[in-house]
């Protein structure tokens, strides 16, 4: 599913590609477990250059029609305070929210915020999804899945790591193996949960792309997304992203990826690598 590079800024990206890879990987019962990092750094419209780091643990369990996930992110950031991983920029009017300063006054509830830019780490929102293929050919080369997520607001919105909301989403997804190409696609539609100090609106985004399959081991393709407008007068969401699969043997894999945002709604560019053990 697609919300996302989390949902979960760069990491949630990646599941661009699951289409392509639910098709190569076919349907086994299959438990997994994958970590890496990810990268990106964007002005977002400021003036103020914002770098996020993104370490998430993944597990995901497979069986027949359905694919379980959950995925616990560690996040760092630097730059600006009203832009949030996995959401973008925003009207933050937190008013210590990172970035933002806190207070002046002697502990008074009034004062000025004395900075536009800060750094912190932390947890970040945990998100959990679930898929069925709603339809797959006889043999396998075509499929429809759908897929349903929540992501919970446990990143510490005073530091400016999420907005302390809850998000829900729904997508469809479908893909169609033609030879060593795999075209894939999808629509979807999340629910922006809303605080006293981030306003956000519910937002439909969508990704088509391609997968090639280079060899039995290896993988590359690229694929684009788009996301409306979260916030009145805010930007959407426009990147390109690639990205490359190597398998080893049948239980590891490993993926490397770089993107290009188009709009003040994405990071100017990003990067990342992760690794996946099937048990």
């Amino acid at each position: 599913m697609r919300n996302t590079p989390y949902w979960m800024a760069m990491g949630s990206l990646l599941l661009a590609a699951a289409p392509a890879a639910h098709a190569a990987d076919g349907n086994s019962d299959q438990f997994s477990l994958s970590t890496g990092a990810n990268y990106s750094s964007g002005k977002y419209g400021t003036s103020v250059t914002t770098d996020i780091w993104s370490v998430p643990l993944t597990a995901a369990f497979q069986t027949d029609r359905w694919t379980f996930k959950l995925v616990v992110p560690y996040i760092s950031i630097s730059g600006a305070g009203n832009v949030i991983p996995g959401t973008g920029p925003v009207k933050n009017n937190n008013p210590i929210g990172r970035g933002l300063g806190h207070v002046l006054g002697n502990g008074n509830t009034g004062g000025t915020a004395t900075t536009t830019s800060g750094t912190a780490s932390g947890l970040g929102d945990v998100v959990a999804s679930a898929g069925y293929q709603l339809f797959t050919s006889q043999d396998g080369t075509f499929g429809l899945d759908l897929t349903g997520k929540v992501k919970f607001g446990t990143a510490d919105e005073n530091k400016g790591l999420g907005t302390g909301k809850n998000d829900y989403g729904v997508s469809v997804d479908t893909y169609k193996v033609a030879g060593n190409w795999t075209p894939f696609g999808g629509v979807g539609w999340t629910k922006y949960g809303s605080s006293q100090y981030i306003k956000l609106k519910n937002a439909f985004n969508a990704n088509v792309g391609v997968d090639y399959k280079l060899d039995s081991a290896n993988n590359i393709g690229t694929y684009y997304y788009y996301r409306q407008r979260i916030v009145d007068g805010g930007p959407s969401q426009s990147e390109l992203t690639g990205y490359w699969n190597h398998k080893i043997g049948n239980r590891w894999r490993l993926q490397a990826y770089a993107l290009a945002g188009f709009t003040d709604g994405s990071p100017d560019w990003g990067g990342g690598a992760s690794v996946k053990f099937n048990f």
